[in-house]
C-alpha cells in the first residue's frame, strides 16, 4: 500500500482554502464597498458564505425540520453541525463556524481517502493530478463552505477504499452514514454488490453479505422519522419528483439554443449545467477499462440519479449538476490520467479550474450563483 504523501496533500488543501479566502475578501470588499470609502466592511462580511443550500443546511440545524421541504436535506450533516455548535456555544455564529470546519476537515479526509484509490488504480502522478483536479474544479468551493458534498465525498470514496481491502463492515457502516447524508447514498450498494460478485469464491457469503443492509436502514430510518415530523415517509422524494432520464437532457438543450437568448443568465448556467453532464459522461465512459468497474457503477448511477432528478419544468432543467458531479471521484481519476499524459493539456486545465473556481466563489460570496 501506498503511503499518502501527508505535506503535498495539506499544502494543497492550504493553498486552496487560502485562495478562497482571498476571494471572499478582496471580491468582497472591492465589489460591495463604496468607492474610495475608509469605512469598514459590515457583518455580512463574515456571513458572505451563508447562501442557497448552505443557508437551508444551517437552518435545520438551528432549528430542526419544519417543512416537508426541508425533508430533501438528509439529516447526517445538520446533526454533526448541531453537535460542534452545541460544544462552541450554541450563537448564531457557531453552526456557520460548525459547518464550515466540518466541510473542510472531511474533505481534507477525502484527499487522503482519494489518493489511495487512485494510486492504487494509476500509480503516484496521476493521484496528484486527481487530487488537484479535484480541488480547483469550478464549484469545488461547495467544500470550503457549510454543505454536505465534502460529508459524502469522504464516506463513499472510505466505502470502495473498505471494497478494496475487503473490510465489509466498515463498508456497511460507512454506506449507512453516506445513506443519511444524501439521497444518493443508498446507491452505494451497486459497487458494494459487484465487488463482493468478483469475490464470490474467496470469502464467506453471508459475513460479507450482511452489512450491505446498512444501507437501506440508513434511508429507512431517515423515512421513518419523515413520517414522525411530516406525515409522509416518502417526503424526501415527493419533495423532488422524478422524471424520465432523457427530459432533463432535452429541455436543457431547448432552453440553450432556442429559448434563452444570447448572453442571458439561465443561458450561461445552463451551458455550465449541460456540459458538466456530458464531460462527466465522456470521463465515464473513457474510465470503463481504465478503472474497477465497481468505481464506473459508482458513476454511473450518479449520473443516472441527476438525470432522474432533473426538473424539465424549470428553465435550469438540470439544476445543481455541477455541484453534483464533484461526487464522480473515479471521473478525476480518469481526467488525472489524461491530464497526466498531455502537459499542455494539463496546463490549460489548471488555468481554467483556477479562474472558474475564483469566479464561481465570487459569484457565490456575492449571492449572485446558485448551485
Amino acid at each position: 500500500m501506498k503511503r499518502a504523501p501527508i505535506r503535498d496533500i495539506v499544502i494543497l488543501f492550504l493553498v486552496t482554502r487560502l485562495l478562497l479566502l482571498l476571494v471572499t475578501y478582496f471580491g468582497y470588499i472591492l465589489l460591495t464597498a463604496e468607492q474610495y470609502s475608509s469605512a469598514p466592511v459590515d457583518a455580512a462580511f463574515f456571513t458572505s458564505w451563508n447562501h442557497g443550500i448552505v443557508s437551508r443546511y444551517l437552518h435545520i440545524a438551528h432549528t430542526g425540520y419544519q417543512t416537508p421541504s426541508d425533508t430533501a436535506l438528509f439529516p447526517l450533516f445538520p446533526l454533526l453541525v448541531t453537535a460542534l455548535a452545541h460544544l462552541l456555544g450554541n450563537g448564531d455564529w457557531s453552526y456557520l463556524f460548525a459547518g464550515m470546519f466540518i466541510s473542510n476537515l472531511a474533505l481534507l479526509g477525502a484527499l487522503f481517502v482519494l489518493y489511495q484509490l487512485a494510486v492504487e488504480s494509476a500509480g503516484e502522478a496521476v493521484a496528484q493530478h486527481t487530487l488537484l483536479y479535484l480541488c480547483i474544479f469550478p464549484t469545488a468551493f461547495i467544500f470550503f463552505t457549510a454543505s454536505h458534498e465534502a460529508l459524502l465525498l469522504l464516506l463513499s470514496t472510505g466505502i470502495l477504499l473498505a471494497l478494496r481491502r475487503q473490510r465489509w463492515l466498515l463498508a456497511g457502516l460507512l454506506g449507512c452514514g453516506a445513506a443519511l447524508t444524501d439521497i444518493v447514498g443508498i446507491l452505494l450498494i451497486v459497487p458494494y454488490l459487484y465487488e463482493l460478485w468478483l469475490r464470490r469464491e474467496n470469502v464467506k457469503l453471508w459475513p460479507a453479505l450482511l452489512p450491505v443492509i446498512l444501507m437501506p436502514i440508513g434511508t429507512a430510518l431517515y423515512s421513518l422519522y419523515c413520517r414522525q415530523i411530516v406525515g409522509d415517509p416518502f417526503a424526501f422524494l415527493t419533495t423532488q419528483p422524478l422524471s424520465w432520464p432523457w427530459q432533463g437532457l432535452w429541455q436543457a438543450c431547448v432552453e440553450l439554443f432556442w429559448q434563452q437568448p444570447f448572453g442571458s443568465f439561465y443561458q450561461v448556467r445552463v451551458l455550465l449545467n449541460l456540459s458538466a453532464i456530458l464531460v462527466f459522461l465522456a470521463l465515464t465512459l473513457m474510465g470503463w477499462r481504465r478503472l474497477r468497474i465497481s468505481y464506473s457503477l459508482w458513476n454511473i448511477v450518479l449520473l443516472l440519479s441527476m438525470l432522474l432528478l432533473s426538473a424539465p419544468d424549470w428553465h435550469d432543467a438540470l439544476v445543481s449538476s455541477q455541484r453534483f458531479v464533484l461526487m464522480m471521484f473515479p471521473a478525476f481519476i480518469t481526467l488525472g490520467q489524461i491530464g497526466e499524459r498531455r502537459p499542455r493539456l494539463h496546463q490549460v486545465l489548471q488555468i481554467m479550474g483556477v479562474m472558474l473556481l475564483a469566479t464561481l466563489s465570487l459569484l457565490f460570496v456575492l449571492n449572485r450563483w446558485m448551485i
